[in-house]
């Protein structure tokens, strides 16, 4: 048994040794998770879960330092609650976050950047009914910072975007919302 347990142990030792891009190497990362999003200054809210996904390139800068971009599809804005209850508002967006990413051990990064993102979705739906929301504006800009874990290729991030940008015009609204995706690293 002790002899099986130190065979998986090298097996994961070995998986994680190339956990992080060398100087100079790229990678494309797929992944999909979920959002737990919802808005600030929104009374009787509650979060809407909704889908990330899409992928990002990173390249290794220097040592234990990569720079990362990418395309995520990300379902945010908010559910009613209380009277509201049955109210939701559904904010999708194209994000393009970019990122700094500096490992602290092997394949343990912490993350931080900026994030432009463009609104390709704007419906409040209640009872059934659906309808555009007027006002919504068309850029979000936010700020992300997060941790993510590597092991063998697949890397688990999760990461707290602060909204920066109003999310629409007549409200001092703005996004607020975490978001955990598992992806596979793949070299270039």
């Amino acid at each position: 048994m002790k002899k099986l347990f130190f065979i998986a142990a090298m097996m994961v030792a070995t998986l994680s040794a190339n956990a992080q891009n060398e100087v100079g190497q790229w990678s494309i990362k797929p992944m999909a998770g979920v959002n737990l999003a919802t808005m600030t200054k929104a009374d009787n809210a509650k979060m809407r879960v909704g889908l990330a996904a899409g992928a990002e390139f990173a390249v290794g800068a220097a040592e234990n330092f990569e720079i990362s971009f990418g395309a995520l599809y990300s379902m945010q804005g908010l559910k009613g609650k209380g009277i509201n209850d049955g109210v939701t508002m559904k904010l999708d967006y194209i994000n393009i976050p970019v990122l700094a990413n500096y490992y602290v051990a092997r394949g343990f990064a912490i993350k931080a950047g900026v994030q432009p993102g463009f609104n390709v979705k704007k419906k409040l739906t209640a009872d059934g009914a659906s309808a555009d929301i007027d006002g919504v504006k068309g850029f979000a800009f936010s700020v992300p910072v997060g941790l993510s874990y590597e092991i063998g290729g697949v890397v688990l991030d999760a990461r707290y975007n602060w909204g920066i940008t109003k999310a629409a015009k007549d409200s001092d609204s703005k996004h607020s919302y975490f978001t955990v995706t598992l992806g596979y690293k793949l070299p270039l």
